[in-house]
């Protein structure tokens, strides 16, 4: 007998869908039984995506600025009228932004990236929340925080506002949910090649891995975008239906000890000018 699949019947939404940790938790949700909704702004790549999963239907592609509440909304309503309610929130869309230091700062600067992961996640909570409340759904929201909201040392000053700030909503949300059945947690990962960090610090996939695994402190591993879709997937899962109020911090121990991504970048630089 073929075991059962972790997210046979249920209906996911994934924000920032199209590439990355998104892209690979569609994929990931889907093989294991999911109706998917990805949301993106990249629309050609969006598409694709939704287009290359299988079976045919399972996978649903709407464009969707997290910026904008009025979308976010929209984007929640599709996947309530493709495929009868919601399960699954994985609020994942985000940007790097500014690289500024805290003494460069340029508060619009600040604000753009806020915009994006607060309000994003904000409006995705809220949304996915009253859809699942009003369906009695005993949903899972889940939300892509970081390292750099565990530590100091991991980003710049704008991104790690913003990734604390995603925490304190969580926990919020985790408290006022639960009395509806409604679990909300986070995942915080460690840096790794995905696009988006990629074209952030200007390395290649392949150099990209090299810093991070620097950078990291259990080595023998190299942290993927499928391995943080795993652990979105569990906490989708009925697996995890006692957990909530949570940041599953997929990192290798890197933040239990001193460490810095940055520290390892900078040395990457200053050998590659050597050379």
């Amino acid at each position: 007998m073929a075991a059962k699949l972790r997210l046979e019947g249920k209906v996911a939404v994934i924000t920032g869908g199209a590439s990355g940790i998104g892209e690979a938790a569609a994929r990931l949700f889907t093989a294991q039984g999911a109706s998917v909704v990805i949301t993106d702004i990249q629309d050609t790549l969006g598409q694709s995506v939704s287009a290359s999963i299988s079976p045919p239907g399972c996978c649903t592609y709407i464009h969707c600025d997290v910026r904008d509440e009025a979308q976010v909304a929209a984007a929640l309503a599709l996947a309530v009228d493709t495929y009868g309610r919601i399960d699954v929130m994985f609020s994942n869309a985000g940007i790097v932004g500014t690289m500024a230091t805290i003494l460069e700062l340029e508060l619009a600067d600040l604000e753009a990236v806020l915009a994006v992961h607060v309000r994003g996640t904000a409006a995705a909570i809220k949304h996915a929340g009253r859809a699942m409340v009003a369906a009695g759904t005993r949903g899972s929201i889940i939300c892509i925080a970081s390292v750099a909201a565990v530590q100091g040392g991991y980003s710049p000053a704008a991104y790690a506002a913003a990734k604390h700030a995603i925490l304190g909503l969580m926990k919020v949300a985790a408290g006022e949910l639960g009395e509806k059945g409604v679990r909300v947690n986070c995942v915080s990962p460690f840096g790794m090649a995905t696009p988006l960090w990629c074209r952030a610090v200007g390395l290649s996939p392949e150099d990209a891995e090299k810093v991070a695994s620097e950078a990291a402190v259990l080595k023998g591993a190299v942290l993927r975008t499928g391995d943080v879709a795993a652990a979105a997937l569990f906490l989708a899962s009925d697996e995890s239906a006692f957990i909530s109020g949570h940041n599953l911090v997929v990192d290798g121990a890197t933040t239990m000890v001193s460490t810095s991504l940055d520290s390892a970048l900078q040395n990457h630089f200053a050998r590659s000018r050597e050379e």
